[in-house]
């Protein structure tokens, strides 16, 4: 026995018709279908006649470049592209691992047919020095993490609460001073760096009036960190308060309504959502630090106890340019934490470039 299910139909509102597609469309259960009835399913975006050529097009051509970059030509085009960024890479390592002779003899594609390889670079390098300096590697290679995990972690920190706050905690000027931040990317590390050592040095001074007092960095890690972080700011700032502010606003209120204070929103709703954004500019500042040699050498000098490993590989060739088998064992030594950094947050970094793409 079938059973009669009535049409589904909006309540009617004064001075505007009762008439629904839909609920016209909805047969009554054992009742032939009407001539002019459309499904249901073709009333949705994009595939009947009231939801425009726009959204028909823009899917289509969102298909045709996933299928232009997804067709075996595109695939060879990649591959072929990562085989020569590749090849130089593994230069490098067939280098550093060949004797002096071989390195100053022929070039490093000999290797296939001569294959010496051995470890004695990787040694003299980390332990033995070289090229006229008793100090090894090793010590710098720890100042370059000194210095790079806390120049990386103070600025994504502050930046993070910066961001939020300009986001979400509406204040008089507010669009001002995001606005000021944003400028400061204009301004160039170069033109920075004088100024700022003098201030690390002397302090800042308006005739007899102090304000800001000289500090003694000398022989620390303080002045390097205190510099990235400040260069790192603006873009960090600039960044991560795109990718907050699009946060749901309706999480948001319900968490206010709910009584959580600005911190704990901060904590447990934007931090956990923004962590693509966050491990994106960490890779990228982490990279950033790790290979800098001008804020180093500008604020950190050449000494061993604080000098980055970039300072000691300036060195590494010697007086002549004469020891590529140390100097390309010293920069194969240098890629490895970088590489191990990126693919740990390999994941975060591909979501982090996606977020924002999609809407909904």
């Amino acid at each position: 026995m079938s059973e009669r299910r009535t049409p589904i139909r909006r309540r009617r509102s004064k001075g505007v018709a009762d008439a629904s597609p839909v609920a016209d469309a909805v047969p009554v259960a054992g009742a032939p279908p009407a001539a002019d009835a459309r499904p249901v399913a073709d009333a949705r975006p994009g595939s009947g006649s009231g939801s425009g050529s726009g959204d028909g097009s823009g899917s289509g051509s969102v298909r045709d470049v996933r299928k232009a970059f997804s067709s075996p030509l595109a695939s060879v085009f990649v591959i072929a592209v990562t085989v020569l960024w590749t090849i130089p890479t593994l230069g490098l390592l067939a280098t550093s691992l060949r004797p002096k002779k071989d390195v100053t003899a022929d070039g490093w594609w000999n290797v296939l047919l001569h294959p010496d390889l051995g470890l004695s670079n990787y040694h003299t390098v980390l332990f033995e020095g070289g090229s006229g300096v008793s100090t090894g590697l090793l010590p710098f290679l720890v100042n370059s993490l000194a210095i790079s995990v806390p120049a990386t972690l103070f600025p994504l920190v502050l930046a993070a609460m910066a961001a939020y706050g300009l986001a979400w905690v509406r204040f008089r000027g507010s669009d001002t001073v995001f606005f000021a931040v944003f400028a400061l990317q204009v301004v160039p590390i170069q033109m920075a760096l004088i100024p700022l050592l003098r201030l690390f040095s002397g302090g800042a001074h308006l005739g007899p009036l102090t304000i800001i007092p000289a500090v003694d960095f000398k022989g620390t890690y303080a002045p390097v960190w205190i510099a990235h972080t400040m260069f790192a700011l603006p873009l960090a700032i600039f960044l991560l308060h795109n990718f907050i502010s699009q946060l749901p606003r309706d999480l948001m209120e319900a968490a206010v309504v709910d009584g959580a204070s600005h911190f704990k929103i901060f904590r447990s709703i934007v931090l956990p959502l923004c962590t693509p954004a966050l491990a994106s500019f960490a890779i990228f500042q982490f990279l950033w630090v790790w290979n800098d040699l001008l804020v180093a050498l500008t604020f950190a000098g050449g000494t061993p106890e604080v000098a980055p490993m970039t300072v000691r590989l300036a060195q590494l060739s010697g007086s002549f340019g004469g020891r590529w088998e140390l100097l390309t064992a010293g920069a194969f030594l240098s890629i490895v934490i970088p590489l191990a950094v990126f693919f740990a947050l390999q994941r975060y970094f591909v979501r982090g470039l996606l977020a924002g793409s999609v809407k909904g």
